[in-house]
């Protein structure tokens, strides 16, 4: 079952890590957007290293998490 957030971009779906908030239409966990960014790579640098990411979702990621 897919639940939508309030953050444009997040939702949880039960079928995907076990429902851990990934960013919509990727199975990209926010953790790991949050645990690149909190190792001291900017936000403006993670799409580099996970190219199907958009700046949007790593900010969107982000602020619902930091």
């Amino acid at each position: 079952m897919v639940q939508a957030t309030q953050h444009h971009y997040i939702i949880y779906d039960s079928s995907i890590l076990n429902g851990e908030p990934i960013i919509e239409s990727t199975r990209t966990p926010v953790r790991a957007i949050v645990e690149t960014w909190r190792m001291g790579v900017a936000p403006e640098e993670i799409p580099k290293g996970m190219p199907h990411l958009t700046l949007s979702q790593v900010f969107s990621a982000l602020a619902y998490r930091a």
